[in-house]
């Protein structure tokens, strides 16, 4: 019986995090689907690969660092404070390849699968490279 007790002594840890994880995930994607100037969801819904692939694409980017971010954190305060620098970093990604990489804001909605690729794999490069860098 006292393992049992020892082993869930972290739960209600558990479920701090796991709904603030949850709670920013969401937050994050509101945030994401506002600033792209085209309806997302409404693309996917039709089935646009594209934007399935670049919505996942920086939903991942994001939760690379949130797990990092949980993993180093020592409060949720501080979890949700880093949390907020990633979906900052990830959310700028986004910007910096709209305004200077890709012609996003027509490729996307067009549905060329290649753009959708190819910024949903910079999404998850700044997410790794971003989780890597929360080694505090």
């Amino acid at each position: 019986m006292d393992f049992i007790k020892f082993s869930l002594s972290g739960f209600d840890e558990f479920l701090i995090y796991a709904g603030l994880s949850v709670a920013s995930i969401y937050l994050y994607m509101i945030v994401y689907l506002w600033l792209t100037p085209y309806s997302e969801l409404k693309l996917i819904k039709d089935g646009n690969i594209a934007a399935a692939l670049s919505l996942s694409g920086s939903v991942l980017g994001f939760t690379f660092p949130l797990a990092a971010a949980i993993f180093n954190s020592v409060h949720p305060w501080d979890m949700m404070l880093w949390a907020m620098i990633a979906a900052l970093v990830q959310l700028l990604v986004y910007v910096a390849v709209r305004y200077t990489l890709l012609n996003v804001v027509r490729r996307i909605p067009d549905g060329q699968v290649a753009t959708g690729i190819v910024l949903a794999a910079i999404s998850v490069s700044a997410g790794i490279l971003n989780a890597a860098c929360m080694t505090y």
